[in-house]
């Protein structure tokens, strides 16, 4: 049965308004189409930003969680598209056994990916410099969002887009995930590698993604040594923030298209 469902999972400093023009575009096409939030993420970016309060206290299981809730309540397995950490998300989600298909857009890595480009660094530093705001929920000013997110957006289009979705992100949870290689057992984002029952899995790359370069996405789908099709696209000239950039349609279609071809 062709799944009828797709669950868009955002990623951190944004929320799940920066889907509003693919679940438009899926709607369009006859899919139901969830973009849940992360908890305490419900009300407006522009409320978060004002009070990032729920972003401080966040956890990933408690995502993880959440995420797993809204697909219980779904009659058959729905195609996951995950970007950034949302893709993290998707293959956690994939492994314990949730979906007919993933893909992972941009993701952030899952345990064991220890592959850490320089532009990835650069990203990351402004967040990660200080240790005292482990526990706070930290921004991008629009500088540091244009190098990570948009560095292949015009001035004028990457503002507009940082004034629209941009939120800040949990850094205890960025720090939990720079630490997860080295802290002994399972951390937040572990997923069996060797899993042959879960669901396909698709990783889409933009070339020029700063933030998880192509080094990450392809480290991370050679992670997987399961019998269960694992594969790599990548698209030159994307950056980080791939599914607002230009020409995303044909992506959104393409990676569509390969969700519903290997779904199961």
């Amino acid at each position: 049965m062709t799944p009828d469902t797709i669950v868009l999972v955002h990623g951190f400093w944004v929320t799940a308004r920066s889907w509003e023009h693919w679940r438009t575009h899926y709607e369009k096409q006859g899919y139901r189409v969830l973009t849940p939030y992360y908890p305490g993420f419900e009300v407006e970016v522009e409320a978060l930003n004002a009070d990032p309060s729920p972003i401080a206290a966040v956890t990933v299981p408690r995502i993880i969680s959440h995420l797993e809730s809204v697909i219980d309540e779904l009659s058959t397995p729905p195609i996951i598209i995950g970007h950034s950490a949302g893709g993290a998300f998707t293959q956690v989600l994939l492994d314990h056994g949730y979906g007919a298909a993933g893909v992972a857009i941009n993701s952030a890595p899952t345990e064991g990916v220890v592959v850490a480009p320089p532009s990835q660094l650069k990203s990351t530093f402004p967040i990660l410099r200080n240790p005292a705001n482990r526990h706070k929920a930290i921004g991008f000013t629009h500088e540091q969002w244009h190098y990570a997110f948009t560095n292949t957006f015009t001035e004028e289009e990457s503002r507009a887009l940082y004034e629209r979705y941009h939120v800040p992100a949990s850094a205890n949870i960025l720090w939990g995930s720079l630490l997860a290689n080295i802290q002994p057992g399972h951390q937040d984002v572990w997923v069996d590698y060797r899993n042959d029952k879960r669901a396909p899995l698709l990783f889409v790359s933009g070339g020029e993604d700063h933030l998880m370069p192509p080094s990450v996405q392809k480290s991370n789908a050679k992670h997987y040594r399961s019998d269960t099709v694992t594969e790599v696209r990548e698209y030159p000239g994307y950056a980080h923030l791939l599914p607002a950039q230009e020409g995303w349609e044909r992506i959104a279609d393409e990676v569509l298209a390969w969700a519903v071809a290997h779904a199961r």
